[in-house]
């Protein structure tokens, strides 16, 4: 969208071929009979000042608001405020600044952490990893993890009012003020770059020519190759590149969202609750704070994710009770009888991303030089993928490279 958007702003004529019935990829805000109010079937959050996203927000004329909250942690059926004191957390830090060449996170754990009285350490730093990273510990690499956790800043979240469709929408609004013609329903399964411009053959079988063709196909896609439905092929083949994708990380993660007819949640001292951290098997929760809401969310991310991804809602449904019962010391027949709604988002067997979101891996900073660079000058990659700091798996990440690419481009033509 955000190519879309700058190309056809520089007068260049555009189409985007989308496969959803609906544009926005991993961002979708759901409005329906179901919640109260709009929910976040993807991207939620702004993670903080993040300067395309802020930009494009303020020139939409779209509010957003501070997404603050305590964060609480459930251990041993209790539930109380979380201490960022953790225990080795100092002397980890340390010996990520005394790294001197990139390898795994849990190879580094290994190395530095692995006597038994880091157990503890070992366990909320994996747990982290799968929640925040979506990602294999025996994959990520620590040296972004480093730039991440030295760079982080609890404070600055934010929520976008409406949801984060309402920036999509703005996006489409000016993309056909500017003349670019989407294509729903319809995905790309072959690139042929044989010839002067560039051929894309679709799912059914129809042909579009072009001059050049920006590929802004999720990972999870792009790593699963030809074969599957949504899989694309390049003729003549592009063997470094594949490998090159073959390199990146790709998360797994499956949103929970429940509504109940009471926050239960904001008991006793639990008014600012904003987020919750537990041992049970959906690990995450947060609420809507500081706007008042029935609705919570659970989240399950890394491998955790991808080992539950073949289950479906009702499965699910009987895991986030399980958990919640176990978190607020409450009944399965109390949950169920208060729950007014319940949606299970799992992107991780959804066809047309198969998965979360980026993560690095030692490999990645090599592999997004080789995809950052056109193919014969016709084909462009973009996505959050291929963007490089702390930003990493965001939307700025995806606005980011989508303006990048798209600069390229211009400058090419």
């Amino acid at each position: 969208m955000m190519a879309a958007y700058q190309l056809s702003r520089s007068g260049k004529k555009v189409t985007v071929i989308e496969a959803r019935d609906r544009i926005g990829g991993r961002i979708h805000t759901l409005n329906n009979s179901s919640f109260s109010s709009e929910v976040e079937l993807g991207a939620e959050f702004i993670h903080g000042n993040l300067p395309l996203t802020q930009q494009l927000l303020q020139e939409a004329g779209i509010k957003y608001y501070s997404a603050g909250g305590e964060m609480w942690q459930a251990s041993n059926g209790k539930l109380s405020r979380r201490s960022w004191d953790m225990p080795g957390w100092s002397e980890l830090m340390i010996a990520l600044d005394d790294l001197k060449e990139d390898i795994s996170i849990a190879a580094f754990l290994e190395n530095n952490f692995g006597a038994s009285q880091y157990a503890q350490l070992r366990a909320s730093v994996n747990g982290f990893i799968a929640g925040y990273d979506t990602a294999d510990p025996e994959k990520a690499s620590t040296f972004a993890l480093r730039t991440e956790w030295q760079q982080d800043d609890e404070e600055d979240q934010y929520r976008i009012s409406g949801g984060y469709g309402h920036l999509i929408g703005y996006l489409e609004t000016q993309c056909k003020a500017n003349g670019v013609e989407f294509l729903l329903n319809t995905w790309a399964k072959q690139i042929d770059w044989t010839s002067s411009g560039v051929k894309v053959t679709v799912q059914n079988g129809d042909l579009y020519l072009a001059d050049t063709v920006v590929i802004a196909v999720p990972l999870g896609v792009l790593k699963a190759g030809a074969n599957i439905t949504a899989g694309l092929a390049f003729e003549p083949s592009v063997s470094e590149y594949e490998q090159a994708i073959q390199q990146l990380g790709f998360g797994a993660i499956i949103k929970l969202l429940m509504e109940f007819k009471t926050p239960f949640w904001e008991n006793g001292d639990a008014e600012k609750i904003g987020f919750v951290l537990s041992d049970e098997t959906i690990p995450t929760w947060w609420t809507q704070y500081p706007i008042a809401s029935n609705i919570l969310t659970g989240w399950l991310g890394g491998l955790p994710a991808y080992a539950k991804k073949e289950l479906n809602e009702l499965e699910l449904l009987e895991l986030a009770l399980q958990s919640l019962a176990n978190i607020f010391n409450l009944t399965l027949s109390e949950l169920r009888d208060a729950l007014i709604a319940f949606k299970a988002v799992n992107w991780t067997t959804d066809p047309f991303t198969l998965g979360s979101y980026a993560y690095d891996t030692v490999e990645s900073k090599d592999a997004r030089n080789v995809l950052r660079q056109a193919i014969a000058g016709k084909i462009f990659f973009a996505g959050e993928y291929l963007y490089e700091g702390p930003a990493m798996g965001t939307v700025e990440a995806a606005l980011f490279s989508g303006n990048a690419v798209a600069e390229q481009i211009i400058n090419l033509l």
